[in-house]
């Protein structure tokens, strides 16, 4: 286990993205569900289930509620950028090749976000410029081109969030920073979803949720600097 951070990002950054960015990212899979739940009728909520893809509930939604699936949209979006720099911090004290793929890989899922919000935000603008009817139907004609991306870039860089996720746990516990209770936490964040226009669900908030419980303690941590207790033999049950 590494204690230093000589470069990128810091301990002040490392330490305050480790801290800030799983409570931002909660904060926008709680926002971008209550969203839904808030600006659709109970039966627009059962036609949007019926719906093969989640987008045609998220359109309809926007355009009940700009403003609201705005604000969620943009706060998991800041999650998401935050996440990278907590990432690389989190693989920086681990050390070792394990982490540093995870941390590569868990990045590379994150630029996949980036791109999916560029394809989210023109799909709300495109539903003011013509019209939901037909932003709907021009949207999901292209559905699948627009998720996957050009030459399928985004869509295999997302599968860097499954991968990453997995690598960098397993490092985290091997070097005792993480327990095994935290590291199955952090592995179950990394499984959330990926994707233009998706609904957000209680699963998803309550594994972010879990994020933070298993980040949050060690940003403070960093911030303080203070070092971790000096890791022995990783134990199958462990916190």
């Amino acid at each position: 286990m590494n204690t230093d951070f000589p470069g990128f990002p810091g301990r002040l950054i490392g330490g305050a993205t480790l801290v800030a960015g799983p409570v931002v990212l909660c904060a926008g899979y709680l926002l971008r569900y209550l969203s839904t739940v808030t600006a659709l009728t109970p039966q627009q909520q059962q036609w949007a289930e019926a719906q093969p893809f989640a987008a045609y509930g998220q359109l309809l939604g926007y355009t009940a509620a700009p403003a609201l699936f705005a604000l969620a949209y943009a706060v998991f979006t800041l999650g998401a950028l935050l996440m990278f720099p907590a990432f690389i911090a989190l693989a920086q004290r681990v050390g070792g090749g394990l982490a540093f793929w995870g941390a590569t890989l868990l990045a590379a899922g994150l630029c996949a976000r980036l791109y999916f919000a560029g394809a989210d935000q023109t799909a709300f603008q495109l539903t003011e410029v013509i019209g939901l009817d037909q932003a709907t139907n021009a949207i999901m004609k292209e559905y699948v081109d627009i998720s996957y991306g050009p030459w399928l870039v985004p869509v295999s860089a997302s599968v860097g969030q499954y991968a990453g996720s997995l690598l960098l746990a397993i490092a985290a516990w091997r070097s005792g920073l993480l327990g095994t209770a935290r590291a199955l936490m952090l592995l179950l964040a990394g499984g959330t979803w990926m994707g233009v226009l998706k609904s957000a669900s209680i699963p998803d908030v309550l594994a972010t949720a879990l994020l933070c419980v298993a980040l949050v303690p060690l940003g403070v941590r960093i911030l303080g600097n203070r070092q971790p207790t000096p890791p022995g033999r990783p134990k199958a049950l462990s916190w």
